[in-house]
Order: structure tokens, then C-alpha cells, then sequence
């Protein structure tokens, strides 16, 4: 994690599977029709920015895909959220791959897009230099 905070830090999987953990069953549901159930395991977001620091002018947190196109953020209301999760694992197993093994950033209160696949980068900033619409999409996906 980087940017605004005052402790900046790389986590290794080990090491985030070796924080306190939260699972949680929720839906993910897809801008383009589609959804599905299943349990989800991570460290909460919250958790992480509190390790790190977040500085005070913080007002999002970036995220980006091992696949460089992908990337989006939340606001800080939805970073801070106890449902944001850092996901490693899924349905009582790791993550598999095509579900965004082995780190997939979880924003149940927003549609999927939000949930990027194949996280490597955090950054918490004051402001946003991502384009206003992911793939065509609204930046706030709220439910």
C-alpha cells in the first residue's frame, strides 16, 4: 500500500492470511445481468489502511489488476466499510484463479466491476486519476 499513508508496506499472501480474517456470504452481482452466491474470505480493507497509516486528506483508495487495464477505486466511505474485503479465499478454499485468484478486492455494497480480479496494488490518494467511467461504467456502482 501507497500514497497518502504514513507507513507505506508490501504483503505478501502469507502474510495477509496470517491477519485476522472475516468471511462473509454475499452476492455478486454483474452489470451485465448475471450473479452468484459465495462465501467469501479476506482481511477487511479497514484493517489493512489502519496497519498503514491512512494520512487525514485521504479520500480514496485505488486498486489496480496484475492485468494493467483493470483497476478501479471506492471512496473512503466504502473502503472503511466492515463488508470490503481483501478476498483470498472463496466457498472454504483458496481463491481459484478464474474468480481472481489469489487476491480479488470484494465491494459487496457496489456492483461487480468494482470487484477487481488479480489485485497487486493499492494506492490511497486525495484524488482520482482514473477516467470517470470503468469499461463504459459509472465510477459509483452503488446497490
Amino acid at each position: 500500500m501507497e500514497g497518502l499513508v504514513a507507513r507505506p508496506a508490501s504483503f505478501t499472501l502469507a502474510e495477509l492470511k496470517s491477519m485476522p480474517a472475516r468471511s462473509q456470504i454475499t452476492q455478486l452481482a454483474c452489470e451485465e445481468g448475471w450473479s452468484f452466491i459465495a462465501e467469501w474470505t479476506g482481511v477487511v480493507l479497514a484493517d489493512l489502511l489502519a496497519a498503514v497509516g491512512i494520512l487525514p486528506q485521504a479520500r480514496f483508495v485505488t486498486y489496480q489488476s496484475f492485468q494493467k487495464r483493470w483497476r478501479n477505486s471506492v471512496d473512503m466511505a466504502d473502503a472503511l466499510h466492515p463488508q470490503t474485503l481483501v478476498i483470498y479465499g472463496m466457498n472454504g478454499g483458496e481463491l481459484p484463479t478464474g474468480h481472481g485468484g489469489p487476491l480479488r478486492m470484494r465491494v459487496p455494497r457496489q456492483l461487480g466491476y468494482k470487484s477487481v480480479k488479480y489485485i497487486n496494488r493499492l494506492t490511497v490518494t486525495d484524488s482520482l486519476n482514473l477516467p470517470s467511467r470503468a469499461r463504459g461504467y459509472s465510477w459509483y456502482a452503488g446497490i
